[in-house]
């Protein structure tokens, strides 16, 4: 027995092992730096269509909230998303326009989702959602239906190397 166990009576102190942080398995309490500023991961909603699943990350800092959507289809998709508000709005319509640009309902459905963090409180509820496109496809929204709440989200996509990631566990 080495003299440090001895005089420490031989604990060893084990030190937590950090898989390597991907856009894919970010956790509640890591950072983020994105557009030169950091975020923290405050919570993360995972959704599942019938077996098709992407993750939202909820981003805080700055004294604002992000969020970071990454879905791996064909090719990982990453995008930026903030909560705006368009008054009536009808979810599931054909088109929408705002801000001087007209987006196109691009995909619906109902998804489960399964939380932590900031976003525990819909962990186990279920939503209809309805993302659109613009024209060019560069720009999105999100509408999300969540009971009789309705949410929109304005988007746009970036590169995973836009995204810097620093474990916080």
């Amino acid at each position: 027995m080495s003299f440090f166990k001895r005089l420490f009576k031989g604990t060893d102190e084990k030190i937590p092992e950090t898989k390597d942080r991907t856009l894919q398995n970010l956790r509640v309490g890591d950072f983020v730096t994105y557009d030169l500023a950091d975020y923290e991961v405050a919570g993360k909603i995972h959704y599942n269509d019938g077996g098709y699943t992407w993750d939202a990350y909820q981003l805080s800092g700055n004294g604002k909230t992000l969020w970071l959507s990454v879905e791996l289809d064909d090719e990982l998709g990453v995008g930026i998303y903030e909560k705006i508000r368009i008054p009536g709005l009808e979810p599931g319509a054909k088109k929408v326009t705002h801000d001087g640009r007209t987006y196109y309902l691009d995909e619906e459905g109902r998804a489960y989702v399964k939380s932590e963090g900031r976003s525990e409180n819909v962990h186990g509820k279920n939503v209809d959602y309805y993302d659109y496109a613009d024209d060019l496809e560069e720009h999105f929204l999100s509408v999300e239906v969540w009971g009789g709440d309705v949410e929109v989200s304005y988007g746009y996509e970036i590169e995973e190397y836009e995204v810097t990631i620093l474990a916080g566990s």
